[in-house]
C-alpha cells in the first residue's frame, strides 16, 4: 500500500489511477474526458497569477515541465557533441610542413678501375729448391695467377714449385732448370703485368 499523500502532493510522473469496478458507468465516462492539468504545489493557492502555463503544440505545459524538456534537449545536444569528440581535448595536429624541393645537379665521373693486384716484386735474388720466405711466396702467387701452380702460396720452395717454374720456363723458351734466376724472374714479372 502506498504512503498517504498530502493535499499539496503532485507528482507528474504518476499515472492516474484507473477507475474501479465499483464506480458507476457515468463516472467512468467522465473520468476519461477530464483534461489533465499539472500544478506545482506552490502554485495551487497563489491565485490567478500563480499558474504560468505555456501552450506548445496544443498542449499546456507548466514552467517546470518546460524546464525539464529544455534540460533534456540540452543534455541530448551535449551528448551529440561529446560523441563527435568536441570535448575530448585532443588537439589535432597539422600536417608536417615539407620544405620546397631543390633542383640538384650532379656530375658523374666515369673512372676506369685499375688492377688492384700489384705486380709482385721478386727482387733479383735467385730462388731455388729449399728456399723459404716472402720472395718465394710472391713467386708462388705469380705462378698460381698464371695457371702454372695449383694450391696456395705457402712460402716454401718445394718440388711442386720447382715443377711449376720448369713449366713456365718451357712456355717462355728459357732454360728449364727449375731455378728462378734473373731471366726467369724478369719473364715472370712481365707475364704477370700483362695478365693483370
Amino acid at each position: 500500500m502506498e504512503a498517504p499523500r498530502g493535499p499539496g502532493y503532485d507528482d507528474w510522473f504518476d499515472e492516474p489511477e484507473p477507475p474501479t469496478e465499483t464506480q458507476s458507468g457515468a463516472n467512468r465516462g467522465a473520468y476519461e474526458d477530464v483534461e489533465e492539468v499539472w500544478v506545482l504545489p506552490e502554485e495551487e493557492g497563489s491565485g490567478s497569477g500563480g499558474h504560468r502555463e505555456i501552450v506548445i503544440a496544443g498542449r499546456r505545459l507548466t514552467m517546470t515541465q518546460v524546464a525539464i524538456i529544455a534540460l533534456s534537449v540540452l543534455a541530448i545536444f551535449f551528448a551529440i557533441l561529446a560523441a563527435f569528440g568536441v570535448f575530448s581535448g585532443a588537439k589535432t595536429t597539422a600536417p608536417p610542413v615539407t620544405p620546397p624541393l631543390k633542383h640538384v645537379t650532379s656530375t658523374v665521373q666515369n673512372t676506369t678501375q685499375t688492377n688492384t693486384n700489384p705486380t709482385p716484386q721478386f727482387g733479383t735474388q735467385t730462388l731455388k729448391f729449399g728456399d723459404t720466405g716472402p720472395q718465394v711466396k710472391a713467386l708462388q702467387q705469380a705462378l698460381i695467377s698464371l695457371g702454372f701452380l695449383s694450391g696456395t702460396a705457402d712460402g716454401d720452395y718445394g718440388q711442386a714449385t720447382q715443377l711449376a717454374v720448369q713449366k713456365f720456363q718451357a712456355a717462355k723458351n728459357l732454360g728449364q732448370d727449375g731455378i728462378a734466376g734473373p731471366q726467369t724472374l724478369q719473364a715472370l714479372q712481365q707475364a704477370t703485368a700483362a695478365s693483370g
